[in-house]
This record gives C-alpha cells, sequence and structure tokens, in this order.
C-alpha cells in the first residue's frame, strides 16, 4: 500500500490517510479482506503520529469500509470494494455536516434511512 502525505495540502494528515485507503479500496487495489499495516507501523513509514493513522482507520471503520479483529488486525470490508470515491465523498459531507449541527449519529442515520424510504 502506497500512500502519500502532502504537509501543505488543506486536507489534514488523517483525512488524507483515509480518503487514500477508501479509494484503494473503491478501485479494487486493495480487496475486501485485505489487512491493513499496524497503526504505528503506517505512523512511522509516513512521518505521522499513531494518533493520526487511529483516526483515520476509526473513521473508515465508522464508516463499514474497514474492520477491526482486535490483535489480527485491521481489514478492508466488501463493503468498502463496492462503494464509488463519489458516494465515499457524499457520505463524508453528510457526516460532517450532521456533526457540524449537533445531531446524533442516531439520528443522522435514522435521517438517510428515510430520505432512502428504507
Amino acid at each position: 500500500m502506497n500512500l502519500t502525505i502532502d504537509p501543505d495540502a488543506a486536507d489534514p494528515p488523517y483525512e488524507q490517510v483515509r480518503t487514500q485507503i477508501a479509494a484503494l479500496a473503491a478501485d479494487g487495489t486493495l480487496a475486501a479482506g485485505t489487512k491493513l499495516p499496524p497503526v504505528r507501523q503506517l505512523a512511522t513509514d509516513l512521518g505521522l503520529a499513531a494518533n493520526t493513522v487511529a483516526r483515520a482507520y476509526k473513521e473508515l471503520e465508522q464508516a463499514g469500509l474497514v474492520e477491526t479483529r482486535g490483535r489480527l488486525g485491521t481489514v478492508v470490508t466488501a463493503r468498502a470494494t463496492g462503494t464509488s470515491r463519489r458516494a465515499q465523498a457524499a457520505a463524508m459531507t453528510y457526516a460532517e455536516s450532521t456533526r457540524a449541527l449537533g445531531i446524533p449519529p442516531d439520528t443522522a442515520l435514522a435521517l438517510v434511512k428515510a430520505a432512502l424510504g428504507i
């Protein structure tokens, strides 16, 4: 997995990591079941703090794109590999908007389900 961090980018490093992993999964470069590097290893490789990579992994997990299996590591989910980059961006925009509005996650999910007629 080849990720790069642009220190001059507008997006913070954790977001760059999250976006790149999501894109690699969406385009099939990272297949479902692919084990991601441990947080500390990836942080060292990228020259980032471990908490930065941990935040990216946490947000990927909250979006259902990866699954953490304790000591077995973090793996890409099947859901991630079928998700387009545009859909991921839309989901992140919605999540950021609801957070900014102070809407609890359960309520935000209920709003989406209602909008989709689920």
